[in-house]
């Protein structure tokens, strides 16, 4: 006979676990990597884009300066936080291989 803790749910006795449903939700719809596979295909859309149309601007088929460089400013921040994302995932892969377990 267990006594439960006050101020935690009672778990079942058979091991099964709770899952939260963001996590279900989340691996229903792939998960971390997707997710960031997405974000890595949204950056390379961007990118795509962004240069289609300075070559555009370049050749003259093309008369608006400002909305080539917003789409290379859109293109250059998402670049650069994706570059932040990497770096902190790989920061945190050192970390953990850092660890003795």
């Amino acid at each position: 006979m267990t006594i439960p803790i006050s101020g935690f749910p009672n778990l079942p006795a058979t091991g099964a676990s709770r899952v939260s449903p963001d996590f279900t939700e989340a691996e229903s719809e792939g998960g971390f990597g997707s997710a960031l596979q997405q974000a890595i295909d949204q950056v390379e859309q961007l990118q795509a884009d962004s240069q289609q149309q300075a070559t555009e601007l370049l050749q003259g088929d093309r008369q608006d300066v400002h909305n080539v460089m917003i789409s290379v400013e859109k293109a250059d921040v998402a670049f650069q936080l994706m570059m932040q994302v990497r770096n902190k995932i790989v920061s945190a892969y050192q970390e953990i291989s850092r660890m003795q377990f």
